[in-house]
């Protein structure tokens, strides 16, 4: 089992997350994070500090297979990111609004640490 971010990162990417994270396996793209599946190790303990409540266990039903494989999929090709960062000045606005990765998902990587 792995946990996934799924769609109430985008925009929010608060980052909490991060630091806390003891294998490093947080990947930063240009408006939201994702986990690498194969890195992380189902300790948990970034699902508490995400104040979008957007990670889950890979068994939830919020986190379906498609969040997995995107997670999979960019954690692959964006930057590690360790440290968090300032997150977006309008990521309270965006925390719980329907329908963010049709409206607003980016592919493009962040800057990484």
């Amino acid at each position: 089992m792995a946990y996934v971010v799924t769609d109430n990162c985008i925009k929010c990417k608060y980052m909490d997350c991060v630091e806390v994270c003891p294998v490093d396996c947080f990947y930063e793209g240009e408006n939201m994070l994702v986990i690498h599946p194969d890195e992380c190790i189902d300790c948990g303990v970034c699902v508490p500090e995400c104040p979008a409540e957007a990670i889950f266990p890979d068994t939830d039903p919020s986190a379906t297979p498609a969040w997995l494989a995107l997670n999979h999929e960019y954690a692959s090709s964006w930057p590690n990111i360790t440290r968090k960062k300032i997150p977006p000045a309008d990521a309270r606005v965006w925390d719980g609004v329907p329908g963010k990765f049709d409206a607003h998902f980016s592919g493009e990587p962040g800057e990484g640490d």
